[in-house]
């Protein structure tokens, strides 16, 4: 796709202005790295704080009285067990069990739900979301192209956010929000993320996404020794990779089911959602394969795609790979049968040709103190 063709965030020039380097990300102009480069960025991201611009994913407004009962239906967790001001992490299945796409689901009220979904598959989505109502009394609007996201991650992000918002953000717990004015902007205010750290996701008017980038960069001191910095998506990948978070198309895709890949807390199987049965005779069953964490033994990197062997035979695929800045180790994600999906079991990679090797670890491999 050329560069005139690709879709732009309304950040675009705030990004060149900066200096990121722009390439293509799923139809999109996005910067995958600053002129810190990735180490600095996932390095300040992890000690003060970072900021992200993803005004690329997509948000579906569904209102109405059956607004609960319509994305139960299409989800795996349990919309009904969420408060007014709270969200959680979910995904959407067919009816094989395996994954449309993972999403964000906030409730404001009964009758009013935000669904979020990924930059890449927010069209797929959209036609998958409206090609499911039934007789539900619900209004669906795709407001993607309305708003701005912008991420601020990091153990400073509080302290930041706190000076444009007269908000209490000490009161909004981790997967809860509030809707309140931020530079004097409405915004949805969410303390949510991709990074592994605390932090707050901002959702407002498109209009206002060159303000409130600026002033976040000004408030949290850019240019200073310990200041926030702008990262790309390359230090947004190795960030949410030490933390162990899935990515759509690497961890989870219309050919792997979220039991596979660990996301059986998010599906809840008294509930009924479409793909629900499915799951159900899968665990009854037993899985045959399952995603698991590791880390490099001899010296080499991993990279999504590469070939996992044991005993010489091929028996699995590396879904995420990369070097970890922070915990300065070469680490991954990967499918193996079940019978070897244990800590410790030692793995070959091949590298270029070279089986080189590994072992299983716990995951995530980075968490971060409360």
């Amino acid at each position: 796709m050329s560069d005139t063709n690709l879709k732009k965030t309304p950040l675009n020039k705030a990004h060149r202005e900066l200096g990121g380097k722009m390439v293509d990300f799923g139809g999109w102009e996005m910067p995958v790295q600053y002129p810190a480069g990735v180490m600095g960025e996932h390095l300040r991201t992890r000690l003060n704080s970072g900021l992200f611009d993803v005004s690329h994913m997509g948000e579906f407004y569904v209102e109405g009285e059956d607004a609960i009962k319509f994305v139960d239906k299409l989800t795996t967790n349990d919309v009904g067990k969420l408060v007014d001001g709270q969200a959680h992490y979910s995904a959407f299945t067919y009816e094989n069990g395996t994954v449309v796409d993972d999403l964000l689901v906030y409730r404001f009220d009964e009758g009013k739900l935000l669904l979020v979904v990924n930059a890449g598959t927010t069209e797929k989505d959209w036609d998958w979301v409206t090609s499911h109502v039934a007789d539900e009394n619900i209004t669906l609007t795709n407001a993607s192209a309305d708003y701005c996201q912008i991420a601020v991650q990091g153990k400073d992000a509080i302290g930041i956010v706190r000076q444009l918002t007269d908000e209490n953000l000490s009161e909004i717990k981790y997967y809860h929000f509030t809707v309140g004015k931020v530079d004097g902007v409405d915004a949805i205010i969410s303390r949510t993320g991709y990074t592994g750290e605390d932090g707050f996701e901002i959702y407002a008017n498109k209009d206002f996404a060159e303000q409130l980038w600026n002033k976040f960069l000004e408030v949290g001191r850019y240019g200073a020794e310990n200041g926030i910095l702008p990262c790309g998506l390359a230090a947004r990948n190795t960030l949410r990779l030490e933390s162990a978070m899935s990515l759509y198309g690497h961890e989870i895709s219309d050919e792997i089911t979220p039991l596979e890949a660990n996301l059986d807390w998010i599906c809840k199987l008294n509930t009924e959602f479409l793909g629900r049965d499915a799951l159900v005779k899968l665990k009854e069953k037993g899985l045959t394969r399952k995603l698991v964490g590791f880390e490099m033994v001899d010296k080499g990197i991993a990279r999504d795609g590469f070939d996992v062997y044991i005993n010489d035979q091929k028996v699995g695929i590396v879904t995420s790979g990369s070097p970890a800045p922070f915990l300065k180790k070469n680490i991954g994600l990967a499918f193996v049968p079940i019978e070897f999906a244990n800590l410790d079991q030692e793995i070959k990679i091949d590298v270029r040709g070279k089986h080189l090797t590994a072992t299983i670890v716990p995951t995530p491999f980075y968490k971060r103190e409360k």
